[in-house]
């Protein structure tokens, strides 16, 4: 271990790649290490079929921080973003559709053809929604302190989030704590009467978890989606020209401007403890490379089971490790298409192309209403996948031309609910039937469908396990369950981003906040590494 760094990266993941930035920025010496030879995680973009620039895993944005954007100088790395005028385009079994638009007033407009009552409460409900967010807003990007630790400077950041909670007026307050454990149904009944209102707006609040809307908790996973959301539309919502990717190569160029080292096709084996101290790692081909700090990108589990080796945590920790859930739930269908599909409930209302493309243009929403919602949930409770899935999809082509040729396009569709754990079968075995499934169900909204695909990718939970390192499927490297936030995350006592081995560091998902393409994560644990490496 001829060479040694200041720190290095395991995973060339975003959050990775904000981490690897900052402390490069700050003057260190910083390699990271990706095995893929593709920067990105799950938040690549790859040409999966020739002439067919697909985001292979997260497809949207909206969440990236923009306090990240503006330090490390994104923009002039070449980062931009394009918006559609629709966030959500939600067509209804009944031949109906429900539009959200980013003008507000567009909102209230549309809300009012399903209720007039609901069109009339949706400004208060932004309001609050503003307001509940605009607090969460400075949690992500504050370490949770320790409870053990009367630690002023540790207390300090989550002093001013405290005042600002108190800002808010008596009401709005009590309401920030009433809301967050709610279930997203709940929450829901008690702003609006729509069905279709409810079904669209209540959607984000299971995103990646196993857990139905009648959770306790959906209603803060539901509000963690919404921040920066337009008007409170429909959670945050932007694309980045280009593909997703184009944001890991941003940042990729910025973090080599700082003098980071990256390689890609570089797999890591083993991360090198001696005397419970993390010295280096050990990569795949043997080669041993030395370091200060190390600090993962990947899952909790993954790295201290898979990486240090569960022999060195003491069984108190290893249990608590072990006890971490996953409970990948999310299944991912790419498309390549020969045009555009077609839509009954628009041509229906004599919306023909090109003028369809402006509702095309956001995320697609296939949720009638939060009973269905719940239904598709029940399926994978018992461990099939939904027989009437939910699906999320968006075609950024539609936005963005240079991801197909010309005249065609790319379809992205995050569907749940698929459990990692089946009842019948494998993944490998009921990976074409998902691809069916998930197919028909949008075909019944879009006849055509099935005769404008040129290839499909059909990516279970299992793929992201196998492929991009997720353990069991779970994009949020673990649920965001109200057991697993804030200082409990990834497990209590270990919530600033350190872990049971002196020098070994967690920057990913698993991680406060959690999931979604922040890069708070990143961020965030930089700034802890930082404090260390000084002293």
């Amino acid at each position: 271990m001829a060479q040694k760094y200041d720190a290095i990266i395991i995973g060339g993941g975003h959050n990775g790649l904000v981490t690897a930035a900052c402390l490069g920025k700050a003057g260190h010496s910083v390699l990271v290490l990706e095995q893929r030879q593709i920067l990105g995680g799950a938040a690549a973009t790859e040409e999966t079929f020739p002439g067919f620039k697909m985001n292979t895993g997260a497809h949207n944005a909206g969440l990236f921080r923009s306090e990240i954007i503006a330090e490390l100088n994104l923009r002039n790395h070449g980062l931009d973003f394009v918006e559609s005028p629709v966030t959500a385009f939600a067509p209804q079994p009944d031949g109906r559709f429900l539009t959200m638009w980013r003008d507000p007033q567009k909102i209230r407009a549309e809300i009012g053809r399903f209720s007039e009552a609901d069109a009339e409460k949706f400004p208060d409900f932004v309001r609050l929604v503003t307001a509940i967010t605009g607090v969460l807003d400075d949690v992500v990007t504050s370490t949770p302190p320790k409870l053990t630790n009367n630690s002023t400077a540790e207390l300090f950041p989550w002093l001013q989030v405290g005042l600002n909670l108190k800002r808010l007026g008596k009401h709005d307050m009590m309401e920030f704590m009433r809301v967050l454990p709610m279930t997203v149904v709940e929450f829901m009944d008690e702003w609006f009467e729509s069905e279709v209102v409810q079904g669209v707006l209540g959607a984000a609040g299971v995103t990646g978890s196993l857990q139905g809307p009648q959770a306790s908790g959906t209603a803060f996973v539901m509000l963690y989606h919404y921040l920066g959301a337009a008007a409170g539309s429909f959670k945050a919502s932007r694309f980045v020209r280009g593909g997703i990717g184009q944001l890991s190569a941003a940042l990729a160029d910025a973090a080599r401007g700082y003098g980071v080292e990256i390689r890609t096709g570089a797999e890591v084996a083993q991360i090198i403890v001696d005397d419970n101290q993390a010295a280096g790692v050990m990569l795949a081909d043997g080669e041993q490379i030395s370091a200060r700090a190390v600090v993962s990108n990947a899952d909790p589990r993954r790295t201290l089971f898979g990486l240090v080796g569960a022999p060195r945590l003491e069984p108190r920790l290893m249990r608590r490790v072990r006890n971490i859930r996953f409970k990948g739930t999310t299944a991912k269908i790419n498309l390549a298409l020969s045009n555009l599909p077609r839509f009954t409930c628009l041509e229906k209302s004599k919306i023909q192309n090109p003028k369809s493309k402006i509702y095309l243009g956001g995320h697609i929403i296939i949720n009638p209403n939060l009973e269905y919602l719940e239904r598709a949930y029940d399926d994978a409770k018992y461990g099939d996948f939904s027989e009437r899935p939910y699906l999320d999809a968006v075609i950024p082509s539609v936005l963005d031309s240079s991801l197909a040729p010309d005249g065609q396009h790319v379809m992205s569709i995050t569907m749940q609910y698929a459990p990692y754990h089946l009842r019948n079968g494998t993944w490998d075995e009921q990976r074409e039937a998902l691809g069916d499934k998930v197919i028909d169900t949008l075909a019944e909204y879009a006849p055509n469908l099935k005769d404008i695909i040129l290839h499909r990718q059909v990516i279970t939970p299992l793929d992201w396990e196998r492929d991009y390192g997720l353990t069991e499927g779970g994009i949020f490297h673990g649920q965001m369950g109200l057991d697993q936030l804030l200082f409990m995350r990834p497990i209590a006592g270990y919530g600033q981003y350190r872990t049971p081995i002196d020098d070994l560091y967690l920057c990913g998902a698993g991680t406060h906040p959690g999931g979604g393409v922040t890069g708070a994560p990143g961020y965030n644990a930089a700034r802890e590494v930082l404090k260390d490496l000084k002293r």
